[in-house]
């Protein structure tokens, strides 16, 4: 059994963040900075309360006599609590023997020939860590994101306003983006598994790296464009965060309609239709919170019995970091012709160039880690690269077919001249080069759940079975 370090690693950041938060507001209530101190707290305890309310949705504690648990989630304890838990099923393994055991099976990754069937014996102790270790990587994400992020974006615009970084400050907003980026990274692995769930997947440590790196270049430089621009247009930045948050919080809502499936009732049985609303729309919430400032690897679909979309559709991801890569572009260069007296010290040309090329570079390490870091890049039913190919072309074929239509409106023509154009145009019109979506060869996704009971020896969950629905994903 592993050693359970992603806990110790989620519980540790959020301990961290939390202590640094609260001892920054302190001193801002000593300055008399009562704004930043309230927005310093509003984006604390929205993290941690949301954090409670995750870990006690997953472990499903509401309908189980634990007032003690209960209490210490109020108290904003349950990370630490959960933490010590774990530790303690880790410790005990192997004292006792375990009177029954579930069987898993796996597939492994097939890289020569056909793929191989693994069955694995799984304990209580490990199907209770399991849970654990599910119920923390998703916490972590919401930390990240719905917390750690919208704090750091805080932090760094008041060091610009201020122009000067205190230690409480600099500790915070360094903890802030070691929590987004963790939290990014086990958005990754969390995608992964949830896709390839029949198969047995090993992420190696190159993998971690390059996804480490990725991450890191891509929201350090989202974050300090969205600075740099509310930092001189502090009204047009409204607009900037709702537009991209709105988006992406009705674009799950507007494919499901479409779909015409009826509403997603599988999710939890003692949850009413109302209910059910809510926590679909805190899901479609924290997507919107994390494609605010990286690509999101968990795709929520509303039409999927799981809720996730399980093809990786590589033109939407192309898409997705072109119209980013704009969108940054855009803004620093607003910010450039806007630029104050509080950048006289800052090469601003110089800047520009520098947040460019980052973003250019976790374009890259993203590239390489699809392309050769990928535990299941054996499954793809097409590489990267040729659908990154396919996407140019598609860009391509769209401005051609748009050239000839506006050549009218520049020159007038004799009336002869639309015979001459006539098989351009069917041909710059025509639909045969348009690519079709690559997508993952997948199998149907499977539970193998772990018993909890002595009585359930094949059926029941693990301290709150973890299934594909929403729990798992939120």
């Amino acid at each position: 059994m592993r050693f359970p370090s992603s806990i110790f690693v989620s519980v540790s950041l959020f301990t961290a963040e939390t202590t640094a938060a609260l001892y920054l507001s302190s001193t801002y209530s000593s300055a008399g900075d009562r704004i930043w101190q309230g927005l310093t707290l509003l984006f604390t305890l929205l993290a941690s309360v949301l954090v409670q309310l995750t870990l006690t949705f997953i472990h499903r504690d509401l309908s189980r006599d634990r007032p003690l648990v209960l209490l210490l989630h109020i108290l904003q304890l349950g990370p630490v609590v959960r933490c010590l838990e774990a530790f303690c099923i880790y410790g005990s393994v192997g004292r006792m023997e375990e009177p029954y055991a579930s069987i898993t099976r796996k597939k492994q990754i097939p890289r020569e020939g056909q793929s191989e069937e693994v069955e694995q014996q799984v304990g209580q102790a490990e199907g209770k860590l399991f849970t654990h270790r599910a119920a923390f990587a998703r916490t972590s994400v919401i930390q990240a994101f719905l917390g750690s992020a919208p704090q750091l974006t805080l932090q760094l615009y008041i060091c610009v306003v201020q122009r000067g970084v205190s230690i409480g400050r600099g500790t915070l907003m360094v903890i802030s983006l070691l929590s987004i980026v963790y939290g990014a990274l086990r958005c990754n692995i969390l995608a992964i598994k949830i896709k390839y769930d029949d198969y047995e997947v090993d992420v190696r440590p190159l993998s971690y790296v390059c996804i480490f790196l990725w991450r890191s270049f891509e929201i350090a430089t989202r974050v300090v464009v969205l600075v740099l621009f509310s930092s001189v247009l502090q009204l047009w930045i409204l607009p900037v965060v709702f537009g991209n948050f709105l988006v992406f919080f009705f674009y799950p809502w507007i494919l499901f309609w479409q779909s015409h499936c009826p509403f997603p009732e599988n999710i939890e049985k003692t949850l009413t239709r109302v209910g059910t609303t809510i926590v679909l729309c805190l899901l479609t919430f924290l997507y919107a919170g994390i494609n605010m400032f990286c690509w999101s690897a968990v795709q929520v679909k509303l039409n999927d019995p799981d809720l996730i979309n399980k093809s990786q559709n590589w033109y939407r991801m192309a898409v997705y970091y072109m119209l980013r890569f704009v969108e940054n572009a855009s803004l620093l260069l607003l910010w450039y012709v806007y630029r104050t007296d509080v950048y006289e010290v800052v090469c601003a040309p110089l800047l520009v160039l520098q947040l460019l090329v980052a973003y250019a570079t976790a374009i890259f390490f993203m590239l390489v880690f699809y392309q050769f870091c990928h535990p299941c890049r054996w499954l793809f039913s097409s590489s990267m690269t040729q659908g990154l190919w396919d996407c140019s072309s598609l860009l391509c074929v769209t401005c051609r077919s748009a050239a000839p239509q506006s050549r009218p409106m520049e020159k007038a023509v004799p009336e002869s001249s639309p015979r001459k154009h006539s098989a351009s145009d069917r041909v710059s019109g025509s639909t045969d080069d348009l690519p079709d979506d690559t997508s993952y060869d997948m199998l149907n996704d499977t539970t193998f759940d772990i018993p909890n009971e002595p009585e359930n020896n094949t059926g029941g969950g693990a301290n709150g079975d973890l299934s594909h629905s929403l729990a798992c994903n939120v």
